[in-house]
């Protein structure tokens, strides 16, 4: 027997009860203002050990907010920019021959930095965007038969533009499925607009961002989110929320393991921010949309964001909730 997630107030809120994160949030926000919750939920994401998916229009902030992310957490940074001439030994790295030494020698791509923002993922060829594969899911690449690791953390921020735009494709299912989340900032509201106008007066907002943490306080935290206590009943219940959109009469593709695997890790990370050492259905529930959207595609419909999160909010609301102590 269970209750309706309609039936109780959300435990979590939409910002972190943690110190360093509070100051995590703080400093990203001087370069992009208003996007706290998206902020949020890009740091819950590394701090669950994921890849982020944005799907923006140009000019909305993307790069900025990568920047400011590297900044504040003392993370090697690059970026490069998908256009259909970029190759896979662009982003993963080449074996040079040199004559000299009749010996190769291994030249690294732009993945080898702790943070790499992929711009406009889905204008660039099928064969790069599936260089980005190993690395997502491995953590390293492998060249010539020899692998080579990357550093740790590693954390890929890929933009993408909406499908309509001019030299656009859609990204494959095995790809999506490699991102723990898909994530909008969307336009800022005329406030925030006005504000981002008036810091331009005085200088890059980037230059007023300070570093608060390291990569040894990141893998940390990683950790320390392995550590939440998750009961059976919440194994069970993210078990029935994938399984219901592997059911759902909408729904011509489901939600797969990686995708539960993806929940609970995220679920995890919100117990963590909000300063508990055990997992709650309302985690859960925060972060569900995020983790589910770019993962299951409807009949008959291109199946956008807003669409696909009517029917997972659909689901949320009709799967009971397991009874917890």
């Amino acid at each position: 027997m269970g209750r309706t997630a309609n039936s109780t107030a959300s435990l979590v809120s939409a910002k972190p009860a943690q110190p360093v994160l509070q100051q995590m949030l703080k400093e990203i926000g001087k370069a992009v203002n208003g996007k706290d919750e998206v902020i949020y939920k890009i740091l819950l994401t590394m701090l669950a050990g994921g890849h982020i998916l944005l799907e923006d229009m140009p000019g909305v902030g993307k790069t900025t907010l990568a920047l400011a992310i590297s900044k504040t957490l003392s993370l090697s940074c690059k970026r490069i920019q998908f256009t259909p001439d970029v190759l896979p030994t662009d982003v993963v790295g080449f074996n040079m021959y040199h004559k000299e030494t009749d010996s190769f020698l291994f030249k690294k791509g732009a993945a080898f930095c702790h943070l790499l923002l992929a711009d406009e993922i889905n204008r660039t060829s099928s064969k790069t965007q599936s260089a980005l594969l190993e690395l997502m899911e491995e953590g390293s690449v492998t060249i010539d038969g020899v692998t080579h690791p990357l550093p740790k953390p590693h954390i890929v921020i890929a933009t993408q533009n909406p499908i309509t735009c001019v030299g656009t494709q859609r990204l494959p299912e095995s790809q999506l499925d490699r991102f723990m989340v898909r994530l909008s900032l969307g336009y800022p509201g005329a406030e925030h607009e006005v504000a981002l106008l008036k810091a331009r007066k005085s200088g890059n907002p980037l230059d007023k961002v300070i570093p608060v943490a390291g990569t040894d306080t990141l893998l940390r935290m990683r950790q320390e989110v392995e550590d939440i206590y998750v009961s059976d009943t919440l194994y069970e219940y993210v078990v029935a929320l994938t399984n219901a959109t592997r059911k759902h009469g909408s729904i011509r593709l489901g939600v797969s393991p990686r995708g539960s695997l993806a929940l609970m890790q995220l679920a995890k990370a919100s117990a963590y921010a909000q300063g508990r050492d055990y997992l709650l259905p309302d985690d859960i529930h925060f972060v569900c949309e995020d983790v589910f959207n770019h993962r299951i595609l409807l009949h008959g419909t291109a199946g956008g964001a807003e669409e696909t999160g009517a029917v997972v909010r659909e689901i949320l609301e009709t799967t009971p909730l397991p009874w917890t102590d």
